[in-house]
Order: C-alpha cells, then structure tokens, then sequence
C-alpha cells in the first residue's frame, strides 16, 4: 500500500492511527487506491452540515456601524 501510495511505512502507519500531522493529499492517494474516494466528496459537500454552517456564522465578524453614522446619531 505505501509503495502504490509512493509514501513512507511510517507515514502509511500515520494515517492508519489517524494522525493529524498527515495531508489531506496522502489521505486522498490512500482513499483512491482503497477505492473510497467518493467519501472525500461527502466530507468536502459542506451544503449539508448545519452545524458547520452554524458554526462558520457565529465566527463571522457582526456588522459595526461606521464612524460616520455614530457620529449622525450621537447629539
């Protein structure tokens, strides 16, 4: 597996135990030849994760005033 991946035992050791120093690309090279690759799909579809959604709005900075409008407002 780790030749037809033209990666290391070591690394192959890593993305077996899950590590997350390991690429996306080797995970990919490794899924492909595994023939799961259509799982990448899934994980990349973001359309379908409402939590994530959820999550990426909460990070999103909120809408501030500008100078200008503060300064119209305040008497």
């Amino acid at each position: 597996m780790a030749e037809r991946a033209f990666i290391s035992r070591a690394t192959l050791y890593k993305v077996e135990k899950g590590d997350p120093t390991v690429s996306m690309g080797i995970y990919a090279t490794v899924l492909a030849i595994l023939g799961l690759a259509e799982g990448l799909v899934q994980v990349a579809d973001r359309t379908n994760d409402a939590l994530g959604l959820d999550l990426d709005e909460d990070r999103l900075p909120k809408k501030i005033m500008s100078r200008r409008r503060r300064s119209k407002r305040i008497p």
